[in-house]
């Protein structure tokens, strides 16, 4: 489905649908770009163990660089959530990136070889630049919607890729988190694990969740600006792995 396909308003959208959610509505508005991001050679690569490890470790590296901004944008939206019941699982989704998240990191980067300087200052490729840009962008532009329409996609955009690789690539019957099948390095599967567990996965929908209560009551205005920066995020997601995938 293209986005010319989908109606441009959520009213239009929303208008005879018996259950529409807002999120819906805005990753149809992304088209083709959706899939190119979820389906990536890269993901797919990373899961079968045939991605080379030079460009995980170059993609690691930036994803690092981006996690920085990623906390402050998170920290922004845990001071512009409506609530304690809306605070607290932002609050909880930040301690796993800044302990389990963070601890990942630094064992891969020392697994694969990574000198320290180049991870501790990393020079910025022009997508994650712009990836910067955007977060900081939504925060400037608006309140606690603008910035779900970026955590929102950039989020659900990772559980989609490692759902499918881990039911693709687990052995029948396998016990354990979803790669316990999988025999990769530990920087493959745990990538993988940490956007499949259960814990994110919920985590994913609860955050659909807060976008789909809040979105419809949006002006027409700001619908129109969280769907530019929703579709922005979904292009860079797909940019981030293209990059990455054009360095293997």
């Amino acid at each position: 489905m293209s986005p010319g396909s989908v109606p441009d308003s959520y009213a239009a959208y929303a208008d005879g649908r018996e259950e529409p959610r807002f999120t819906d509505w805005l990753r149809e508005r992304t088209g083709s770009t959706w899939t190119e991001a979820v389906e990536h050679p890269f993901t797919r690569e990373l899961g079968a163990g045939t991605l080379p490890t030079d460009a995980y470790a170059d993609y690691l590296i930036q994803d690092y660089a981006f996690v920085d901004e990623l906390v402050g944008t998170f920290g922004f939206a845990v001071g512009e959530a409506p609530g304690m019941a809306s605070k607290r699982p932002l609050v909880e989704f930040l301690e796993v990136v800044t302990d389990e998240e963070d601890d990942y990191f630094r064992r891969s980067f020392e697994a694969l070889g990574v000198p320290d300087s180049r991870w501790r200052e990393p020079e910025p490729t022009e997508t994650t630049r712009a990836f910067l840009d955007l977060l900081g962008r939504a925060a400037r532009q608006g309140g606690y919607a603008e910035t779900l329409a970026v955590l929102v996609p950039a989020e659900w955009v990772y559980r989609e890729w490692a759902v499918a690789v881990a039911e693709t690539d687990v052995e029948p019957g396998a016990d354990g988190p979803p790669s316990a099948g999988m025999e990769l390095p530990f920087y493959y599967a745990e990538w993988i694990d940490l956007h499949a567990v259960p814990s994110f996965l919920a985590f994913v929908d609860w955050l659909r969740g807060e976008l789909d209560r809040e979105g419809p009551t949006l002006s027409s205005r700001r619908q129109r600006r969280v769907d530019r920066l929703f579709r922005r995020t979904v292009a860079l997601e797909f940019a981030f792995f293209e990059e990455a995938f054009g360095d293997s």
